[in-house]
């Protein structure tokens, strides 16, 4: 059965569904059904643009294990790990420095993880963050995975606010999916600069982000460690509908059919933030992507890949570009780490 008709008979059963319902379904059968990656596929995330990417990440968090003392069982983890590409690129300049962690990829997709065993084959897989193992430091990797979970919206009706859902019609043997805000009242969580906010406004909640990142910090501040997390997104709290999908390396309606696009909202890295700090972190950032990668060496590795393979320098030189730079991936995309107090700040933040 289609996924737009499985939603369809859930929506006649039970009424509208959530925002949040119709992303977690549509996600998990986008994800689990393809390789959305590359040119062939829906998009292109910052370690298919560049070796750089991962190498630098790597980097990073190999300097953050030397400088905290070395411990012999630290473990790579990543969340949303894509084709492995970050992983493979990371773990080869770890190796360059003498550090050969323990991999974990946190990952449910089938066909994702096939794809990640070619690049990592000693990877072992977890499907959630609570499989990780508990007896070692985790160096945690998330880039573009905080934003593919699901957010609650709530919507401004009235004087009230109200849980945005999704209802559906169908005409001509075709099933449309509709937001809508539905009967019931919200009455917590909706932050005080909300309060004047006009009809329509679109407050989101992203619960299923701050649980993860709770656990993922919780788990960290037992074991030691520390995580990096790249999006897109902002400082909330804010007022928008961020909601987007994109297929074939275009935006599209999100409310059409539903699991054939990847669907993704921007993240609250203050919302990130906090959860750390409640779980008794150090916050550093969020900086911008540019930024991050030009005080970690970017320019000085463009120029010596560029030196290397000069028939590759422009291609070098345009992908350094798309990284950093404030018109492309440079400024809308954020980084953000959270340390274990004995560990050290990584390098990469100060600005």
């Amino acid at each position: 059965m289609k996924l737009a008709d499985r939603l369809a008979r859930q929506i006649d059963s039970g009424g509208p569904i959530s925002i949040a319902h119709y992303m977690a379904e549509a996600n998990q059968h986008y994800y689990g059904t393809r390789d959305p990656l590359g040119v062939a596929g829906d998009f292109t995330t910052a370690p298919e643009i560049s070796q750089m990417f991962g190498e630098l990440v790597g980097l990073c968090l190999a300097d953050i294990w030397m400088r905290s003392g070395s411990r012999p069982n630290a473990i790579y983890a990543e969340l949303g790990p894509g084709r492995g590409t970050l992983a493979s690129d990371a773990l080869r300049a770890m190796a360059s420095v003498d550090f050969t962690p323990e991999v974990r990829f946190v990952e449910t997709s089938p066909t994702l993880r096939e794809r990640q065993r070619i690049l990592v084959p000693n990877v072992r897989h977890c499907d959630d963050v609570a499989g990780l193992p508990s007896d070692a430091p985790l160096l945690v990797v998330a880039n573009e995975f905080f934003d593919a979970l699901p957010v609650r919206q709530i919507v401004r009706a009235g004087d009230d606010w109200r849980e945005r859902v999704v209802i559906h019609s169908t005409t001509d043997d075709a099933t449309h999916f509709l937001p809508m805000p539905g009967y019931r009242r919200v009455e917590s969580g909706i932050p005080l600069m909300a309060a004047d906010a006009p009809e329509g406004s679109i407050f989101e909640l992203p619960m299923a982000g701050a649980a993860i990142a709770l656990e993922l910090a919780s788990r960290i501040a037992r074991q030691g460690g520390a995580a990096i997390i790249i999006d897109y997104g902002y400082e909330g709290p804010a007022i928008g509908d961020t909601l987007q999908a994109v297929r074939g390396h275009g935006f599209v309606d999100p409310f059409v059919d539903p699991g054939e696009s990847d669907l993704t909202t921007h993240v609250d890295f203050t919302m990130i933030g906090n959860m750390a700090r409640q779980a008794g972190l150090r916050v550093l950032g969020p900086v911008s992507q540019g930024s991050f990668l030009r005080l970690l060496g970017i320019d000085g590795r463009a120029d010596q890949l560029a030196r290397t393979a000069p028939q590759r320098a422009a291609e070098v030189e345009a992908a350094r570009h798309r990284l950093t730079a404030d018109d492309a991936m440079g400024t809308l995309f954020k980084v953000m780490a959270f340390v274990h107090p004995d560990w050290v700040d990584p390098a990469g933040f100060d600005v």
